[in-house]
């Protein structure tokens, strides 16, 4: 890849786990939207559930989540009996027997909650909703965490998969980044897990850390392999330390450049390949016979705000503080801060702080960058039609698709478009020139690669 293209293209644009991405969202939607919009929903649709644990032992300063530290259990627990309370508002505005086929628990460290707490939680889901019994139900684990009683209430809960953070095995790009773990710790709760019946296991990477090299990264690469994992998402280190001011205690001096970054994420893309990995759009590469690769052959796999996802609920739930819930009319965000979420629950209010009310434009546009994040290729006609809109809705956006075409990123071809290989590394870019909302000078936003 030459230097001209990274320079060109490597700009500062959404990861797009929506659209309108979340900079959009307003506090024009609020409680009383999401109330009217939930009294509404079409009792057939099924729903998805996203459960956001915002507590951490520590701190890994590469961290973007919205997350706590806290050293006594305390915290949690009180946060948890208002986590329960919001499950229990949102659940009697829809009613009984809602159907639910999936469930993500992230954080913040959702394994920081205690085995009894763990229960409790899912028992509260299944008396509130109708869990379906093959539902997936995924979970992300700091390895760091082992508790083999809370791997026992999970399997027992039903969960079906379970993310491990790694991110790099080398000591010097842990210590860089306050998160030291063995290979072993994490060795040993992967086998804990598939022992309980938990045999779905993905590994998550990262590349762009301070003092990672390309050797380095293909180092925990090979360790990662050792585990066997289905899944591995590789995500690429955004340095925003004037969004995430924690982000300041890393040396950027020990940041590698664009030419780097750019090495380490091919390098792995390739490597994991050659491993017998099928690359899953930008950054997830699974296992053939795992869901998610059948899902990019057969046409149905999806991207939200865990990534990409044979979740097709078209209703998306989101729980505890800053969680996102997706909803046919708009996107709502909880509040953002523990003490807000936590005052709002406590006096019966549904705790929404903003969101963002759909138009038949963001829809349509929506759906081709969905398209494009997740096959790489769209057809603009079928997606007009399907939505429509004329044909030539988009003339504009070919348009300035022509210097990308230009360059070998993308290949047109009447109305289909298709990510060039060269192309892929810049997806997001592509992606960008679909969005209506996109200001060219915000900085808000990751690198491109």
């Amino acid at each position: 890849m030459s230097n001209r293209l990274l320079a060109k293209y490597d700009q500062r644009v959404p990861r797009y786990t929506s659209y309108p991405t979340a900079p959009q969202f307003h506090a024009g939607v609020d409680a009383g939207s999401y109330r009217a919009w939930l009294s509404g929903l079409d009792r057939a649709l099924p729903l998805s559930l996203y459960l956001h644990i915002p507590f951490c032992d520590s701190l890994c300063w590469f961290c973007g989540c919205h997350t706590k530290v806290v050293r006594r259990y305390d915290p949690v627990a009180a946060y948890f009996d208002v986590l329960l309370r919001e499950i229990d508002l949102v659940a009697e505005l829809l009613g009984p027997g809602r159907r639910v086929c999936h469930i993500h628990l992230g954080g913040g460290t959702p394994t920081i909650l205690e085995p009894a707490d763990m229960a409790r939680l899912f028992a509260r889901l299944r008396a509130r909703f109708d869990v379906e019994p093959d539902a997936d139900i995924a979970i992300e684990n700091d390895p760091r965490e082992f508790n083999p009683d809370l791997v026992r209430v999970m399997a027992e809960a039903g969960v079906t998969r379970a993310s491990l953070g790694l991110q790099d095995i080398n000591l010097q790009v842990q210590q860089a980044v306050n998160r030291v773990q063995s290979l072993d710790e994490t060795r040993r709760v992967a086998d804990a897990l598939r022992e309980a019946g938990i045999s779905s296991i993905n590994i998550d990477l990262m590349y762009g850390l301070p003092h990672q090299t390309l050797g380095r990264v293909l180092r925990t690469i090979d360790a990662a392999l050792e585990l066997k994992p289905e899944r591995i998402c590789l995500f690429g280190y955004a340095h925003v330390p004037w969004m995430k001011k924690h982000q300041r205690l890393i040396d950027e001096a020990a940041l590698p450049d664009a030419e780097e970054r750019f090495a380490q994420y091919m390098g792995v893309a390739k490597y994991l390949q050659h491993a017998g990995y099928d690359w899953i759009g930008l950054d997830h590469f699974a296992l053939p016979g795992d869901a998610l690769s059948r899902a990019a052959r057969d046409g149905t796999l999806h991207r939200n705000f865990q990534g990409y996802t044979t979740d097709s609920a078209q209703l998306r739930l989101g729980f505890g503080p800053s969680a996102i819930g997706m909803l046919p009319e708009g996107f709502v965000q909880n509040e953002v801060t523990l003490h807000g979420y936590r005052e709002a629950v406590q006096a019966g209010e549904l705790p929404i702080a903003r969101g963002l009310e759909l138009k038949d434009d963001d829809r349509l546009r929506a759906a081709v960058i969905e398209r494009l994040m997740c096959f790489l290729r769209v057809d603009l006609a079928e997606v007009c039609r399907a939505h429509g809109q004329e044909a030539g809705a988009f003339a504009d956006e070919m348009e300035a698709l022509l210097p990308l075409q230009a360059d070998g990123l993308v290949r047109v071809t009447g109305s289909k478009l298709k990510v060039t290989a060269k192309g892929r590394p810049f997806l997001r870019r592509v992606c960008a020139v679909f969005d209506r909302y996109l200001e060219p000078a915000e900085t808000r936003h990751a690198q491109v690669v």
